[in-house]
């Protein structure tokens, strides 16, 4: 079984990646190999799509399963890498932490969860523009404040209660606990994923890529 996992290195002690469409490599594991007293039989290989204007998320999702992933080890996945996975029946598992080598380790003993459906919201552009919170992304959640009537407005398909101004008359009704919990859950995942964006996007700087 091959199996791939998202990483910030070309070597199995690389930090595993918590970004899927742009991280900067993808490393194949052959799982029949993968002993804990061997070498690990892995293949490094360059993101194709870590630069795309956009759709970064479908391509790298076709790259991966072209080359035969059987199983996709990340931190996140937005909608449309997750529906090519679906399509084709590549499941994914969620890896918190740790490094390539970890990632496998815990697959192997079944320690990983998948997911039945993506886990952030769906990016567009490089990300340093829209997507990664110089514009739509962080400048509308974290410029313009998290709590209720902060005036955050709508983000990524979800709604925030604004308080309304005096002497008028809600159109709609506040929205409840739960459904501000999955909300800002919600936000929150797009923030992860941004952050990972924008730290993965400085370590290329700083290497001069």
């Amino acid at each position: 079984m091959k199996i791939v996992v998202s990483a910030n290195g070309a070597d199995p002690d690389a930090p595993a990646s918590p970004v899927f469409g742009r991280c900067p490599t993808y490393i194949f594991v052959e799982m029949e190999m993968a002993g804990k007293d061997r070498p690990l039989k892995f293949e490094a290989v360059e993101n194709p799509a870590i630069n795309a204007a956009g759709g970064a998320g479908i391509q790298a999702a076709q790259f991966v399963v072209e080359r035969g992933a059987q199983a996709v080890i990340t931190g996140n996945v937005g909608p449309n890498a997750f529906n090519v996975f679906q399509s084709t029946g590549v499941p994914i598992y969620l890896f918190g932490g740790g490094t390539v080598r970890d990632a496998v380790e815990a697959f192997k003993l079944g320690k990983l969860q998948s997911i039945a459906d993506a886990n952030v919201q769906a990016h567009a552009g490089m990300g340093m523009g829209r997507g990664m919170g110089m514009g739509r992304g962080m400048g509308r959640g974290m410029g313009m404040g998290m709590g209720r009537g902060m005036g955050m407005g709508r983000r990524a398909g979800g709604a925030f209660p604004q308080t309304p101004p005096a002497g008028s008359v809600p159109t709609e009704p506040p929205a409840s606990p739960g459904e501000e919990l999955a909300s800002l859950k919600d936000m929150a995942g797009g923030l992860r994923e941004q952050l990972a964006e924008v730290m993965a996007r400085l370590d290329q700087l700083e290497k001069g890529e």
